[in-house]
């Protein structure tokens, strides 16, 4: 009687489970050496895998760092029921703790510049990190896409210059006197129409 073998598992490691070790590998990398210096090549090694493993996944490192980001920061913790000051207070301070995290903030910092001369990229940030959370404050705030991206424009924004002006996150005191000032602004009837 010829038994037949079970199939064989395909080299490599089951996909479960890869992404989330690249994702690790990615902030480590860009926390210890920072973001210009993180290489594909180097995340690799970090991650224990080829460096075309990395690539099947991802075509880029920005791509590698949206999806990153997209890893780290999660949904948006948009309360059903809450009224605007709280959405929007809870909104910025879950931006400013995200930023705050080891490396994500040179990760968002570093791929955002990179976008200004990189129409693909750009492109990449806009409709797989930027128009999901978007979309999903639009609709919990009930504001137009304009007053949307500026309130985006201006928290991400002024979070991204305090990392990149000290290195440091923003302060938990600087963080209320953010908060302070974009709620008066986005009160309904208030900022730009």
């Amino acid at each position: 009687m010829t038994r037949t073998p079970p199939p064989a598992r395909p080299p490599g490691r089951p996909r479960a489970g890869l992404d989330a070790e690249v994702f690790t590998a990615t902030l480590s990398t860009v926390r210890d050496i920072g973001y210009a210096r993180a290489t594909v090549e180097r995340i690799a090694v970090a991650a224990g895998i080829a460096k075309t493993t990395v690539y099947r996944r991802w075509p880029s490192k920005g791509a590698l760092i949206v999806d990153c980001l997209l890893d780290a920061f999660g949904p948006a913790p948009l309360e059903e029921g809450a009224d605007r000051a709280e959405l929007m207070s809870s909104t910025i301070r879950w931006i400013a703790a995200k930023i705050g995290e080891p490396g994500v903030g040179d990760a968002f910092a570093g791929v955002f510049s990179d976008a200004v001369s990189d129409p693909a990229l750009r492109e990449i940030l806009s409709t797989r990190l930027q128009d999901p959370y978007r979309l999903a404050l639009q609709d919990a705030l009930d504001e137009p896409e304009h007053k949307v991206l500026f309130f985006i424009d201006v928290v991400v924004g002024t979070l991204l210059h305090r990392m990149g002006m000290t290195g440091e996150p923003m302060v938990d005191a600087d963080v209320d006197a953010l908060v302070a000032m974009m709620l008066p602004h986005f009160a309904r009837g208030v900022g730009p129409t």
